[in-house]
């Protein structure tokens, strides 16, 4: 199972307790409201109580997007529902009792739920007030049974409940606020590598294209013939340099990019080689490659990215597979795709990176993705991990 089913699956897990748990107070607060009373005037007291608590389900039971508007404005409309009904309820008896045996416990509940929520997903303007008022209806609702210091203590305990509930949220938020910027940080450095490589291809290319256009002017009169070799030779890596460009130039049209970053040499999948010697020489664990096809004549950012791909799945077996007796490492061209495998036997258990804390992934699918292409990486069918790449080789081809 994927990390993000699994996620879901817990999700859904927890829908499923909170409706259970709501609806055995839900059923506990009608019992003992329908024992204390008959007639119209228990029916509307049982009723009160139990649509308030219904009406914080919707608040409290999906997952909502981050910085709603009208969630804590739902939730500010529901707590001054309560607080009136509590208010009310004080007025009429006179500081007597309203509710007999019990004010509402799956109603409290629904509102320390809901607290929880705005305090996770709310839009900040409106969150603090909406958060504040479910607390004050949560802490006041034991008045409807009385004013004993045994319900003043109940309506403290439930005040510290909703305290402790906006805690939780505001923690939760506060880490996936890092999380997300630490992700965006990736990103923008991703952008920055494909800025550097693609200075440092064009002005390759380009150096190359002017050198062979003052070769050219020089042999002109001498051999014409060399002229038109020369010409030809110009117009390809012309045309090469446009295609990286149109392909590579999208990515950096984020403000946010660094307009000066700093060079940084070239390394293609010809360079694999040398790469694994290295790792060969730090690890316990041979590398071996395996290469079927020409990886000449590649677009260069398909290049580097399938050599960052091996990088990456390299650096993992070296630090999260230290049981590991080999590692394999694939590469296959086609006349539509670049297939890059990293494939290790190592028996150390390892966590999806999705729900994993380091970036290097992250950043590497972002560079992938942009490519048009796609990334996995799990667990092997016969053990150990694996890594996959797969890199278009033209605009038209998709997956």
């Amino acid at each position: 199972m994927s990390a993000p089913d699994l996620r879901r699956l817990w999700v859904r897990l927890a829908q499923a307790t909170g409706l259970l748990v709501f609806g055995l107070l839900a059923l506990f607060d009608l019992t003992a409201t329908m024992s204390d009373a008959f007639g119209a005037a228990a029916l509307l007291v049982m009723l009160v109580p139990t649509g308030l608590a219904v009406a914080t389900v919707p608040l409290w039971l999906p997952v909502h997007r981050l910085g709603s508007r009208r969630l804590p404005l739902a939730a500010l409309a529901v707590a001054a529902a309560s607080l009136a009904v509590t208010a009310g309820g004080v007025v009429l008896t006179g500081g007597g009792v309203l509710f007999p045996r019990t004010w509402g416990l799956a109603e409290s509940a629904g509102l320390i739920g809901v607290v929880f929520v705005v305090s996770r997903w709310g839009a900040p303007r409106f969150a603090v007030w909406a958060a504040v008022a479910a607390g004050l209806a949560v802490a006041a609702m034991p008045l409807r049974a009385g004013t004993d210091n045994l319900l003043v203590i109940f309506g403290l305990l439930q005040a510290l409940a909703a305290v402790g509930a906006a805690g939780v949220g505001l923690y939760l938020r506060v880490i996936a606020a890092g999380r997300a910027r630490a992700i965006a940080l990736v990103r923008a450095e991703q952008r920055a590598e494909f800025a550097r490589d693609l200075h440092d291809f064009i002005a390759h290319h380009v150096t190359g294209i002017v050198v062979q256009a003052q070769g050219a002017r020089f042999i002109a009169e001498q051999d014409p013939r060399r002229v038109i070799v020369a010409l030809e030779q110009i117009e390809q890596a012309g045309a090469e340099t446009m295609a990286s460009m149109r392909r590579m130039v999208g990515i950096l049209r984020n403000p946010d990019a660094p307009p000066d970053a700093p060079l940084a040499p070239l390394a293609g999948v010809t360079d694999l080689a040398p790469l694994l010697s290295g790792f060969n020489g730090t690890a316990s664990a041979p590398a071996r490659l395996h290469v079927d096809g020409d990886l000449e004549g590649l677009p260069v950012e398909v290049s580097t990215s399938a050599y960052r791909v091996v990088m990456e799945g390299l650096t993992n077996t070296r630090q999260h597979a230290p049981d590991a007796r080999s590692v394999d490492v694939s590469v296959r061209r086609t006349p539509d795709w670049l297939l890059v495998r990293v494939a290790d036997d190592g028996a150390t258990p390892r966590t999806a990176p999705a729900r994993g804390h380091g970036f290097g992934l992250l950043g590497l699918t972002e560079r992938v993705r942009a490519l048009g292409g796609t990334i996995t990486a799990g667990p092997g069918v016969a053990g150990g991990w694996v890594l996959d790449a797969a890199f278009p080789l033209r605009p038209e081809v998709t997956r």
